[in-house]
């Protein structure tokens, strides 16, 4: 996965603007934004989005602006989670697909095998936070923590102690406490879901394939038994509720939430522990980041006018559209403007 790094200066005026609610939850709004970017006024039609609840409120904090600048074009954005949107992306049925990750090749065989091709476009940049209750003073977690009380032999763990033998083969010295472990977290639907695995879960499996106390096929996964949800406001609420909850969601909506700890994060056991904000994603030093991206259908960018004007629009204004809804916007965005002025088909990344 490549991330790149911008330095954020003050927001725009007109990227202040964007509207709270697109930063803090997954509904539509019908209240009109400011911008800078300008839209196509001669086009009408309707475009269709689905995919990740995370980069749902970049998506919709666009489709407002361009509606208040153009209503004849008719913008439906939903965020049941990147597995679920590209499962709609490639069966035809959207026109965009939002996503938290790239592409999975199996997805775009998928696609291809339904002769849709597309263009991979790089949004921005998302950390993802691992929330506990309010009440948790635990000063740190390591990814060997996070491993024992989350990872494949975590199944049946219920309290945050019974993961502390794991935790301690991993080289962890956390003192874990006696509190019951409530885990509310996306769900293998969710893009939110694949890149916590691929970030944290697979580089401390790897060590338990080799000495045998996982197999392979266990390498990539968590433990089932926990409530999951695609709706990141779902699972901040399930965290605040409860003493020992336990979580993790995109950034943006942790910074906008209230009743939950933003949990610093050390990649090592003793080693330096970050916490997440918009300054650490930025520089990098925060080692749960990501990138985000849109997928647009490139034959129905080339037949439906309305969608490719939503396009020009998205990547006109897109470092205040990503940096208004607190996420952190690309250095360079070159290579994304080109990659959707040439119609360059396929996936980059991954």
């Amino acid at each position: 996965m490549s991330i790149r790094f911008r330095r954020m200066g003050a927001a725009t005026l007109a990227a202040a603007l964007l509207f709270t609610a697109a930063a803090c939850g997954n509904d539509n709004t019908d209240e009109a934004v400011d911008t800078e970017a300008e839209a196509d006024t001669d086009v009408s039609g309707s475009v269709v989005i689905s995919g990740s609840s995370t980069v749902e409120p970049i998506s919709t904090a666009v489709a407002e602006a361009f509606r208040a600048q153009n209503d004849q074009v008719q913008i439906s954005v939903e965020g049941p989670g990147t597995g679920d949107g590209f499962e709609k992306f490639c069966a035809g049925d959207t026109d965009i697909s939002d996503a938290s990750r790239p592409i999975k090749d199996e997805e775009a065989e998928a696609c291809a095998d339904a002769g849709i091709e597309f263009i991979e476009l790089e949004i921005g940049i998302d950390g993802i936070a691992v929330i506990a209750s309010a009440d948790n003073e635990l000063e740190c977690l390591s990814f060997a923590d996070l491993y024992a009380l989350i990872g494949p032999e975590a199944e049946g763990v219920d309290t945050w102690s019974g993961a502390t033998e794991v935790g301690s083969a991993l080289g962890s010295t956390t003192e874990l406490p006696d509190e019951n472990l409530v885990i509310t977290a996306p769900g293998e639907e969710s893009g939110t879901y694949d890149s916590f695995i691929e970030l944290v879960i697979e580089s401390v499996s790897e060590a338990r394939v080799e000495s045998g106390d996982i197999t392979e096929d266990q390498a990539a996964t968590t433990r089932t038994d926990y409530s999951s949800s695609a709706n990141d406001n779902t699972i901040i609420e399930g965290v605040a509720a409860e003493p020992g909850g336990l979580g993790w969601v995109g950034f943006a909506f942790a910074d906008q939430a209230d009743g939950v700890r933003k949990m610093p994060i050390s990649e090592e056991p003793g080693g330096e522990c970050i916490e997440p904000t918009a300054e650490t994603i930025q520089d990098g030093s925060y080692p749960i980041s990501r990138s985000l991206f849109i997928y647009v259908n490139a034959d129905k960018a080339e037949e439906n006018e309305a969608l490719a004007a939503y396009v020009d629009f998205y990547l006109d204004g897109l470092a205040g559209f990503v940096e208004g809804a607190d996420y952190v916007a690309l250095d360079d965005d070159a290579d994304v403007l080109a990659r959707w002025e040439d119609r360059t088909v396929g996936t980059a990344a991954g």
